[in-house]
């Protein structure tokens, strides 16, 4: 979510700079890896671990780039404020937050992340590879699929899949397995 439908990088990024001015910093188009703090540890390790440093970043100002996720949070109220705010309330009864997204049961999985590991060597859906600083430099091999911004064709990705799945013969939105 943070990097799908938030923009973390620029968030974290600007935080970092408000709380920590003349600091070293990674610059946007120099991100790699999907965590944040491993680029970090490298210039400043005291900065990287510690006190929650990118939760507390995120807290810093206005413009909060996403839901907070730091241990100090009290869970998963955040996400619930941050979909109702910026998606509506309807977004917020259709939220799934789980530690291993190969359980969840679906056609597509949009995620930022390279890679997605967890229980299910094989999940029931595809990943789409959102594009972010941080994995904007990787090649993806054929048959993965990458969606560049959500100004990028995004339906198409969607029709894709419709046109893979068997008719719904009742028309109650489930496919015929």
């Amino acid at each position: 979510m943070d990097g799908v439908l938030a923009d973390f990088e620029a968030g974290l990024l600007r935080g970092f700079l408000q709380r920590f001015p003349g600091e070293p910093h990674v610059p946007l188009e120099e991100r790699r890896g999907f965590f944040a703090n491993e680029q970090y540890r490298a210039l400043r390790p005291d900065l990287a671990v510690g006190g929650g440093w990118i939760g507390g970043v995120r807290h810093e100002g206005s413009g909060e780039p996403g839901p907070h996720r730091t241990s100090e949070d009290g869970g998963p109220l955040p996400w619930y404020h941050w979909v109702e705010k910026h998606l509506g309330p309807q977004f917020v009864e259709r939220i799934i937050l789980t530690s291993d997204k190969t359980v969840i049961s679906g056609d597509l999985l949009i995620d930022d992340k390279e890679v997605i590991q967890g229980h299910e060597e094989t999940p029931s859906w595809e990943h789409i590879l959102f594009t972010c600083c941080h994995n904007q430099h990787l090649a993806l091999p054929p048959p993965r699929r990458r969606l560049r911004s959500w100004s990028d064709n995004w339906r198409e990705i969607i029709d894709s899949k419709r046109r893979v799945l068997p008719p719904d013969p009742d028309g109650l939105g489930v496919p015929q397995q």
